[in-house]
């Protein structure tokens, strides 16, 4: 508890937003991580921009909760959602029964909720066609006589309460080895055929090009999942105009519309922000452009954005590591509870800390994304380094520590004269190996829009983009090789000549 505590009160050192009720404040817009959802956050932010406001889009932010939870603290002001998804996973505790009902528990939360805008982005599950016609299946009914097949589903389709097990026992399926696997890979999965069925948006724009077949949905499981946008109940007053020109967006966007918008960026391979430029330009009769990306600079924003994650992190992580290796190494009955402690953080898996951190970290900052990543990291930081100077000092050879005893010199002068000196290469030995891990690990900060190179690696694998994955996953390798560098030239600095 004292290092979460010591985590959570290095956040209050890191840059926050004002909300955006603050008219100096930019309006903060999120998106999950897939193509359409980036997609209507960026035609948002083009009416946003078109009265005048500043706007920071966090695109390809995880799951459903995420963002819910990022909205309900305050960390993002506005995101498109589907009432299904709210129903079924939002509060599915309650039962909720139509809009209005929806509408009144969102504003419990102080979120309200936009008008549909007139497409129903339904779950469908998909198979290749000729392996459907070959077995004859065009129900999901169909697939209990078919248990050979293999099912993989996206991780959040497994979790939800309307997802997978409430599917299986719906339909009483006998699938039993069914895994959870990337939206964006189940395409490329389904079309080498190492995959049968997965769950398909209806709006996708792959399904009418690889020619899959949907599987009719016989017993009725799917709700509607009416297309919204969610935004917190303060943006009414600080951005009247802005919310009213939103609303004007309500049945605008019928599925073939939205089937074609997906198009243009999965197929075309337009960015989003121009396919959602051309639609806003269309439908309201104005000039919206979409900035052209220059790839050296976004590489170079990136690598400033990255360096800035992990520079902050290990520099907090050395502060605090250090001395609880001395703590542990000096005071023996404290060694396994401070190794103990460090060691069990980094058995937590990065995204799920990521995510853990979101509501704790709210407290100290509004911002979402940055904040949580840096204290992710530096909690990654601590076992190496608190481990290696604890071992670097137990490990000293008594006769050094009873020659100092000896000559009558204080404890202080021992430790920053003696016993670091000689403890030094093994001690920057683990603040090497968590600075190389921490490059590592900042990409997973994508996760939840920490940028870095983490943006570009995860908006590649949502687009099937080799290139684009390749514009973080390079620059990354080649900076922890520097980092790695660096410290060698390092240790010839610090370390005594006697002990390299």
């Amino acid at each position: 508890m004292l290092i979460l505590w010591l985590a959570l009160c290095l956040s209050l050192l890191l840059p926050g937003c004002s909300p955006a009720g603050d008219r100096g404040a930019p309006l903060r817009i999120g998106s999950k991580a897939f193509t359409e959802s980036v997609v209507l956050a960026e035609v948002a932010a083009h009416l946003a921009r078109e009265q005048g406001l500043e706007v920071e889009h966090s695109s390809g932010l995880g799951g459903t909760r995420l963002l819910f939870e990022g909205l309900r603290s305050g960390q993002i002001d506005l995101y498109p959602e589907y009432t299904g998804t709210l129903i079924e996973e939002i509060f599915s505790g309650e039962k909720l029964s139509g809009l209005p009902a929806l509408r009144r528990a969102l504003e419990r939360e102080g979120i309200r909720q936009g008008p549909p805008l007139g497409f129903n982005n339904t779950y469908v599950l998909g198979m290749q066609r000729e392996t459907a016609e070959r077995l004859g299946i065009t129900r999901i009914s169909d697939l209990r006589d078919h248990p050979e097949l293999v099912l993989r589903f996206s991780n959040e389709f497994m979790q939800r309460a309307d997802g997978w097990p409430a599917l299986s026992r719906r339909y009483q399926l006998p699938h039993r080895d069914v895994r959870g696997l990337e939206h964006a890979l189940a395409y490329e999965a389904l079309e080498n055929g190492s995959i049968q069925v997965t769950d398909l948006y209806a709006t996708d724009a792959k399904i009418e090009k690889l020619g899959l077949r949907r599987l009719e949905d016989d017993l009725g499981h799917f709700p509607r999942y009416d297309a919204v946008f969610l935004y917190r109940a303060e943006l009414s007053q600080a951005q009247p105009e802005f919310i009213s020109r939103l609303a004007e967006l309500g049945g605008r966007i019928d599925a073939a519309r939205m089937t074609g918008l997906n198009a243009r960026v999965e197929l075309d391979g337009q960015s989003e922000s121009r396919a959602a430029a051309a639609f806003v330009s269309a439908e309201f009769d104005t000039e919206t452009t979409a900035k052209r990306k220059n790839v050296a600079r976004q590489i170079l924003l990136r690598t400033v954005e990255h360096l800035r994650m992990v520079a902050v992190s290990l520099a907090a992580a050395v502060l605090l590591s250090i001395p609880l290796g001395i703590l542990a190494a000096r005071r023996r009955r404290l060694a396994h509870p401070i190794l103990g402690a460090v060691g069990v953080i980094q058995t937590i898996p990065a995204i799920a800390l990521l995510v853990l951190l979101i509501r704790p970290v709210s407290y100290f900052t509004d911002e979402l994304g940055y904040p949580q990543a840096v204290v992710a990291l530096f909690l990654y930081s601590l076992l190496p380094i608190v481990r290696n100077t604890y071992t670097a000092l137990v490990s000293i050879p008594p006769a050094l520590r009873e020659s100092a005893l000896a000559l009558g010199l204080p404890p202080g002068f021992r430790l920053l004269h003696i016993e670091l000196p000689l403890a030094s290469r093994t001690i920057l030995a683990g603040i090497k190996t968590a600075a190389v891990i921490n490059v590592g690990f900042a990409t997973l900060g994508g996760f939840i829009g920490a940028g870095g190179y983490g943006d570009p690696i995860f908006t590649g694998i949502r687009l099937n983009d080799y290139g684009t994955i390749l514009q973080g996953a390079l620059p990354a390798a080649a900076l922890a090789l520097l980092v790695q560098g660096l410290f060698e030239l390092l240790e010839r600095w610090i370390v005594p000549r006697g002990l390299r």
